[in-house]
C-alpha cells in the first residue's frame, strides 16, 4: 500500500476513504459549511477540503458514484476528473445535476469516488507509416466491419 500525503485545508474535510477492503475507489466527500442547492442542468464546484500530493507518474481519476448518478442525477460534469500528480490545489468536484429537479449537498455527503492508477508519459513523433494490426482503421465512424 503506497503512503500518500494529505492536507487539510479546511477543518472538517472527511479523508478520502474506501468502503470495503474490495473496493477499488476511495469515496470522496463533500466538505461544506452549508447545504449546497444544484439547480436543473447546473453545474457547481464542491469542495473536498484537502490537498493531496500523488507520487510521481500517478494520476488520481474521479468517476461518478453510481448510486448518486442514478437516484438523484448528480455526476461529475466532466464524467472523468483527472488530477495530475503535480497539482497541490484544493481538490473539488464539479458536480452537474443532469435531472430536472433541484438537488441539495450536504456536508460529509459521499459525492464521487477516485481510482489512483499509473500512467506513462510518451513522445510523440510524426511518422508517413503505421504499423499494419488486424483491426486496422474500422471502428467508429468509419464504414468497415466495426
Amino acid at each position: 500500500m503506497q503512503n500518500v500525503p494529505i492536507k487539510r485545508l479546511r477543518e472538517k474535510a472527511i479523508f478520502p476513504a474506501y468502503a470495503t477492503a474490495g473496493s477499488a475507489g476511495a469515496d470522496l466527500y463533500a466538505c461544506l459549511d452549508e447545504p449546497v442547492e444544484i439547480g436543473p442542468h447546473q453545474t457547481v464546484m464542491i469542495p473536498l477540503g484537502y490537498a493531496l500530493a500523488l507520487p510521481e507518474g500517478w494520476v488520481g481519476l474521479v468517476f461518478a458514484r453510481s448510486g448518486l448518478a442514478y437516484k438523484q442525477d448528480l455526476a461529475p460534469a466532466n464524467k472523468v476528473g483527472v488530477i495530475d500528480c503535480d497539482y497541490r490545489g484544493e481538490w473539488m468536484v464539479p458536480l452537474h445535476n443532469h435531472g430536472s429537479t433541484p438537488r441539495i449537498v450536504t456536508h460529509g455527503e459521499r459525492i464521487a469516488q477516485m481510482i489512483v492508477v499509473p500512467y506513462l508519459t510518451l513522445q510523440f513523433t510524426e511518422t508517413d507509416d503505421l504499423d499494419e494490426t488486424a483491426r486496422g482503421v474500422g471502428g467508429f465512424g468509419s464504414t468497415g466491419t466495426n
